[in-house]
């Protein structure tokens, strides 16, 4: 990509240490989840949407445009509304670089992220399941929550991250139209980890 030019919205950012410490902290990290899975949004908009004040999110949206997360949508707004939106479809984690990194600070900031997306991902499986009802037969037999335990060494565990990753982005061609009949947004959630003999 040529300097200046601006990424694609579909762009995944792989973070580097400093951009890591920009982005860990849990109202920073939930304010770049509603860009990316909602769009555009004023502060107050995001405020009211994750319980916040308008002062507060207001300001982590600047720390968040000062490390290169989220932009300005100058194609929303009136007057001084200003609208946010996020500057990729995506971030990416090299976690084996970071959780072994020299600096004790950006390990930490690993951990608050990672156990941030944790408690995200917890409470958008309990939203679900507490709304399962309410949803139509066709989404209530196409979901799932499953568990695998398979022995397996780290190159294979890689491999089958790696192809599962590439199953799920290759949906992505089959995405519809929002005004498509009983079409609604798609969490995939995937965690695989490996568990001690004890």
């Amino acid at each position: 990509m040529a300097e200046n030019e601006e990424p694609a919205p579909d762009d995944v950012r792989v973070l580097d240490p400093r951009s890591l410490r920009g982005l860990a902290h849990p109202l920073r990290i939930r304010l770049l989840g509603a860009l990316r899975e909602y769009g555009p949004a004023t502060a107050s908009q995001l405020a009211d949407r994750l319980g916040e004040s308008s002062g507060a999110t207001s300001y982590h949206l600047r720390q968040l445009a000062a490390h290169g997360f989220v932009k300005d949508d100058p194609e929303r707004g009136k007057g001084r509304e200003r609208w946010w939106k996020a500057a990729h479809r995506g971030t990416r984690l090299g976690t084996d670089e970071f959780l072994a990194h020299p600096d004790p600070a950006v390990r930490g900031a690993v951990n608050t992220m990672l156990h941030e997306v944790a408690t995200l991902h917890t409470q958008e499986m309990s939203t679900w399941l507490g709304t399962l009802h309410d949803w139509s037969e066709e989404w209530r037999r196409a979901w799932d929550i499953s568990s695998f335990t398979i022995r397996l060494a780290p190159e294979l565990a890689a491999e089958m991250r790696d192809r599962v990753h590439e199953v799920i982005e290759s949906y992505r061609e089959k995405e519809v139209d929002q005004d498509v009949e009983n079409s609604a947004r798609l969490r995939v959630h995937l965690h695989a980890f490996p568990r001690d003999e004890d």
